[in-house]
């Protein structure tokens, strides 16, 4: 009898996310800013010690605001990894930045800092690192170079790096302004959705606003105004109170969550590290100064022809894997724009990378059969 496939990712429910989405719904109030995102809001706040937090309809709409609040116009320019999502860079090009791509370490497909330094310019309004796979990107560089450069800012992407650290500074806590996901892809989920963190005050107000399609809504409602009007560009940033109440199901689970996902990321290290040993493929890099959340699960293969090889032998088991992100340098939209420098580790994780099923509802003997495909590609064994 023919097994069950194993997606590669499953969206879940795992708590009461149905029962508040009942009480939104008799609460009165399906649009924004309700009662169930004023208590995520203050939840994720409160524990990733952000200064403001803001929902959004999806972690692109965060960055998008990011690019707003930075005020960004045509002519500046924004240091972005070519290993991304594009959502990344399209932020900044709807405002007519230039994107300047930087390349990926080799180790790992996160920024590789050293090379920044040298693509700042007097141009240069942003550095929006990625922290990919939930892995952080070393930020105190960073950091350091915005304090030397007059309106530089640091713009997180962690739109994979909610409950990752950076030393023990939580993700989106780091810089001056932040993006997290929602995505049903990610650890927590509520379908699409996504959160701007604001950590530098100077970005707060006007953040708000934006928010509130360039209204002063929002103070109105605190009695802060006598009527709400116009004040600002903006757009309709808030997502639906039903969204905002299947995300407080997840954030009230985010312990049971979190544990079964490292549990599954572990199983999967230890029992490929005999592979790794062989020089088969080589397994995720954690830096020292990175803890992460088990959001994504990769092996680099040893080339392109191999990973499209053990994509296609784990489908032929029913066992769905993906390939990840291609280098956004290369792209067809923005190759053009680019100035032409080589980025041989952004392009070498785009061939090599391929991401294994790890979501909430993975059971161990579905790992298991994912374990031993892998192994039988390789060795024609199985996985002890």
């Amino acid at each position: 009898m023919a097994q069950a496939p194993i997606p590669f990712n499953k969206p879940f429910i795992a708590g009461q996310e149905l029962t508040y989405i009942q009480e939104a719904v008799a609460r009165g109030k399906l649009s924004g800013n309700g009662y169930f995102t004023q208590q995520s809001q203050q939840f994720l706040k409160a524990r990733y010690d952000l200064q403001h937090a803001l929902l959004t309809t999806s972690g692109t709409a965060a960055l998008e605001m990011a690019a707003l609040l930075l005020d960004i116009r045509p002519g500046d320019e924004v240091i972005v990894p070519s290993f991304t999502f594009t959502s990344t860079a399209n932020a900044f090009v709807l405002r007519g930045a230039k994107i300047v791509f930087a390349d990926s370490l080799p180790n790992h497909p996160n920024l590789d800092v050293d090379q920044v330094a040298a693509l700042v310019t007097p141009r240069t309004r942003a550095i929006v690192p990625v922290h990919y796979a939930g892995v952080a990107c070393d930020m105190a560089p960073l950091l350091a170079l915005a304090q030397t450069h007059k309106d530089l800012f640091i713009v997180e992407d962690a739109a994979q790096g909610i409950e990752s650290f950076y030393h023990a500074q939580p993700l989106g806590a780091v810089g001056h302004l932040a993006a997290f996901s929602f995505h049903e892809t990610k650890n927590i989920i509520c379908g699409e959705g996504g959160l701007l963190a604001i950590n530098d005050p100077v970005f707060a107000a006007r953040a708000e606003i934006l928010w509130e399609k360039g209204t002063n809504r929002a103070a109105f409602f605190r009695g802060e105004v006598a009527r709400y009007q116009w004040v600002d560009i903006g757009s309709s940033f808030l997502p639906s109170e039903l969204n905002a109440a299947y995300l407080w199901g997840q954030l009230q689970q985010l312990p049971q969550i979190q544990t079964r996902r490292m549990a599954q990321w572990h199983r999967y290290y230890e029992a490929l590290q005999e592979l790794a040993r062989q020089g088969c493929c080589a397994l995720p890099f954690v830096p020292t100064y990175a803890r992460h959340n088990a959001h994504i699960f990769y092996l680099l293969c040893n080339n392109q022809r191999e990973r499209d090889a053990l994509i296609q032998h784990l489908g032929q088991q029913q066992i769905l894997a993906v390939s990840h992100y291609q280098p956004l340098h290369a792209s067809p939209f923005y190759q053009a724009q680019h100035d032409g420098r080589p980025l041989p580790h952004a392009t070498a994780h785009a061939g090599r990378l391929v991401r294994l099923p790890l979501y909430y509802e993975l059971s161990e003997s579905d790992q298991q059969r994912v374990l031993t495909a892998i192994y039988q590609f390789y060795t024609g064994g199985s996985a002890s």
